[in-house]
Formats: C-alpha cells, structure tokens, sequence
C-alpha cells in the first residue's frame, strides 16, 4: 500500500500531491491493477489533513480511469501507467544509481543532476520527433 508525503512548502496543493504520489507509484509498478489505496480516514490520520481534500484526489484519479471506488470496499487501482516490464525497471533503476554515484563522485550536486538529466530528456525526445 501506498503511503503518502506531504511537501507544505511546495505551493503544490495538497490532494495534487496526492494525485502525483499514486501516478508516480503506478508509473514505477508500486502500485498495480486490484491494490486498495488507503482509506480518507486513513490518510487524513497520517497527514492531519481534510478528509475532504483525500476524496477530491481520489475523484481526480477515478476521473482519469485510474481508479475506481467501491462502496463499503475502498478505493482500487484500476488500471497501471507503467508500460515496461519488471525487470528492466530494476536493471534501469541499478544503473540510474550508478551514474547518480559517478555523478556524485565527479562533484555533481543534486540540483546539477537534476537540470543534466532534465536537459538529456528534452534533447532525446526532441531528437524522436524530429
């Protein structure tokens, strides 16, 4: 089961975090199709937060197909966004820790990997479209 984090001094709002938790927990296979997310009461317990402000994340996430609620049962993920397999997360994953561990050795700080990263994806995908 997913568990939630708050940034409250990101200027994103809160059920948005919660949106682009469960979005990037079915993304990296975190979450899958059939997995019940926490309950309001749950997550508003954990966060101290609206009751409220967890049912307009979840509606948000019911309204793009991603998840469906059942009366009496919860909430459950319908459906996943990651598209690769299993195995190839973990050996891409290993190997994104090594060059984070090289760039870390070369003197990189994590704002510097951020903006290298950030910079190769633009460039790669741009080069797909062209």
């Amino acid at each position: 089961m997913i568990e939630f984090h708050l940034d409250r001094g990101s200027g994103v709002a809160t059920y948005l975090q919660l949106v682009h938790q469960v979005r990037h927990a079915l993304r990296l296979g975190a979450l899958r199709p059939g997995d019940r997310l926490p309950t309001a009461k749950e997550v508003m317990a954990q966060l101290t937060i609206n009751p409220n402000t967890v049912l307009k994340a979840y509606r948000e996430l019911e309204r793009e197909g991603l998840v469906v609620g059942r009366p009496g049962l919860g909430t459950f993920v319908e459906r996943s966004l990651g598209e690769t397999s299993m195995s190839d997360r973990v050996r891409l994953r290993a190997e994104l820790v090594q060059w984070v561990r090289n760039g870390r050795q070369a003197g990189l700080g994590q704002e510097d990997m951020q903006a290298l990263i950030a910079t190769v994806l633009g460039d790669t995908f741009r080069e797909e479209i062209a």
